[in-house]
């Protein structure tokens, strides 16, 4: 079968792009080898960023510009106002709170949050704070950044275009026929559940598999150390009497913690604590990283009652083109090499300019007839991600039971 496009890897930057390919009149199929979102996005807290963390210096860096457009184009999308269509997306949040440490480099930073952005911090009286904020000393501010679940995210996307998206073997059911390095004529499919056989014909073979983009460009005959990972260790609380929060804890030019909150099957409220903790968290065992994120929060959250609470962590990579010294990626990396491209779009709010960037170099459509789906019909379909913290066997803990063992690193 010929195709304009073939895509591996169904994360955000995948299935952003899959929907866009799809609506230019392209022939395109999405590859996924895992669960849909597994990896980075559904791992991730969900947070349309506007570009306020890189503007806390007082300066607005590279990276802010290259984000600050990003809350609305999504905010459209999940009004249905532009595509893709996320109106059956669920927001958990259309907005985040900023507070901060009480030091003179944190006003700053505050002051710094203002710089050129499209969507800016708002302060709130105290009758206006949500709950978690009432014993917080000094400002709090409401910015427009929504909180989407990333989870709900790639399953709306998934449901929009499941003829598209099929699952493979990617050990044993995926081989590349090659022209030359980075030249792939064609690709050979092997069903994981019936060993049925698929050859497709793509003129442009797409990698957007996150950390799994290394190994499919070695498969490719290309280079896999155009690739980095930047590891974060990510704390879950749950409790019946832990109030919603979704915001920022500034210190200086730094987010000491980011929370996001959902309420789980049985009632409890779920925070994801990122931010400095999370970076502070990768040279620290779960045990340890609990006592340190139990610190934090009491010290940035006088007013919580974190008694009876559980607690868990989980470990992702933020996989990314490589940089020089192995800083963050201002923007989103490209790279191609015949007719394989492979991308990564650094934080889940640039899906949309990952694919747009992707989808400008793409050929006209081989034909203007509509995609015959049904020789595929029958090919398993990969399921959506499990949140970290709800997969089989993932253990929870009181404060001071916290085992310290080995922890799960996720793709």
């Amino acid at each position: 079968m010929r195709l304009d496009a073939l895509i591996f890897g169904g994360g955000a930057a995948g299935l952003w792009l899959l929907d866009r390919l799809s609506r230019d009149g392209h022939h395109v199929l999405l590859l996924e080898a895992r669960s849909l979102g597994s990896g980075q996005t559904v791992a991730s807290q969900g947070i349309i960023h506007g570009g306020l963390k890189y503007t806390l210096s007082g300066l607005l860096t590279k990276s802010a510009k290259n984000i600050r457009e990003m809350p609305n184009v999504w905010r459209d999308s999940l009004l249905g106002k532009s595509t893709p269509n996320l109106t059956r997306t669920r927001v958990r949040s259309d907005c985040c709170y900023l507070w901060q440490t009480d030091s003179l480099t944190s006003r700053a930073g505050m002051i710094g949050a203002r710089i050129g952005l499209r969507i800016k911090p708002e302060t709130i009286s105290m009758d206006e704070r949500p709950d978690a904020l009432n014993g917080v000393y000094g400002t709090v501010a409401r910015l427009p950044e929504q909180v989407i679940s990333p989870q709900s995210f790639i399953q709306d996307l998934a449901n929009q275009y499941r003829d598209r998206i099929l699952k493979i073997d990617a050990d044993k059911g995926l081989e590349f026929d090659l022209d030359s390095p980075g030249e792939v004529k064609s690709v050979r499919l092997v069903s994981p559940t019936d060993g049925s056989t698929l050859v497709l014909h793509p003129r442009q073979v797409i990698f957007t598999a996150g950390g799994g983009n290394a190994r499919l460009r070695k498969r490719t005959g290309l280079s896999s150390d155009v690739m980095q990972r930047r590891p974060l260790h990510m704390v879950v609380v749950r409790g019946q009497q832990l109030p919603e929060l979704n915001g920022h804890c500034l210190d200086g030019a730094k987010t000491r913690v980011t929370i996001t909150s959902q309420m789980d099957s049985q009632g409890r409220m779920v925070w994801q604590v990122g931010g400095q903790v999370a970076e502070d968290g990768v040279k620290l065992d779960p045990a340890a990283l609990t006592e340190h994120a139990w610190g934090e929060l009491l010290s940035v959250l006088p007013g919580v009652d974190l008694r009876d609470t559980e607690w868990t962590t989980y470990s992702t990579d933020r996989a990314e083109g490589a940089t020089a010294n192995g800083s963050r990626p201002e923007t989103i990396q490209v790279l191609c090499a015949g007719n394989v491209t492979t991308g990564w779009p650094t934080k889940l709010v640039l899906a949309p300019v990952l694919a747009n960037e992707i989808a400008s170099r793409a050929s006209s459509p081989y034909v203007s007839a509509p995609f015959d789906t049904t020789p595929f019909a029958s090919w398993p379909r990969p399921t959506v991600a499990a949140l970290p913290w709800e997969e089989e066997g993932h253990r929870w803990w009181k404060l001071g039971e916290a085992p310290a063992i080995p922890r799960r690193r996720a793709a």
